[in-house]
């Protein structure tokens, strides 16, 4: 059996635009993305509201995505690839970030991933970055991520760059799925379908 550690913020945890409350397992990607990929695979969920690429927050503590990182891999080996989809959340204003720095950080996120996550016989996985899809129309979220919209736009450039930089795998989620207009931030449930598809695609392509 193969593993698929999947690594992110609430769009990983799956987070409904509309109840603000969680999808059920079968509609969020990771469990679209295990439904595609049939009993030959186990897909691992590991998603947190809030996680960061690797900064510390001042309001929402514990959501530094690298401190947890490394136990995190560790703990669910062995694994023949790791998923990577973070940088929403450094969009925040209180951040003061650019995309080109929020690429490199979640590249590095996925580069520490690689490095110690092992598969059944020794060797390194690799790790998938994905660029999260551009920030939309932003409703109760719009102070807290104040110029979010433009800088969500340059994700798929410097994600793509940043990948290369780090020798890791890279797929563009806003090649396949758009963010709700509800809150400008989350996946509707269609979109999760989506994407998990894409994605079952990606890994069939790419785990041995």
């Amino acid at each position: 059996m193969r593993t698929v550690l999947c690594y992110g913020d609430s769009n990983t945890w799956g987070y409904d635009p509309a109840t603000r409350t969680r999808y059920p397992p079968h509609v969020r990607w990771t469990g679209v993305l295990a439904d595609q990929l049939g009993e030959e695979f186990r897909v691992v969920e590991e998603g947190l509201n809030g996680r960061t690429t690797r900064w510390d927050d001042p309001i929402e503590p514990h959501r530094n995505g690298m401190t947890y990182l490394r136990p995190c891999v560790e703990s669910h080996r062995p694994l023949d690839l790791v998923i990577v989809m973070l940088g929403t959340n450094d969009l925040k204003r209180r951040f003061d970030l650019s995309a080109s720095d929020i690429a490199q950080s979640a590249a590095v996120v996925a580069e520490t991933a690689q490095r110690f996550a092992l598969r059944a016989d020794g060797r390194n996985a690799r790790a998938l970055l994905v660029a999260p899809p551009a920030v939309a129309t932003l409703t109760e979220y719009d102070q807290m991520f104040e110029g979010a919209r433009e800088k969500s736009r340059r994700f798929s450039h410097y994600f793509r760059l940043a990948a290369g930089w780090q020798n890791v795998l890279y797929f563009d989620a806003g090649s396949v799925i758009v963010s709700s207009e509800k809150d400008g931030i989350h996946f509707d449930s269609d979109e999760h379908c989506k994407l998990g598809e894409a994605l079952a695609d990606e890994v069939r392509r790419l785990v041995e």
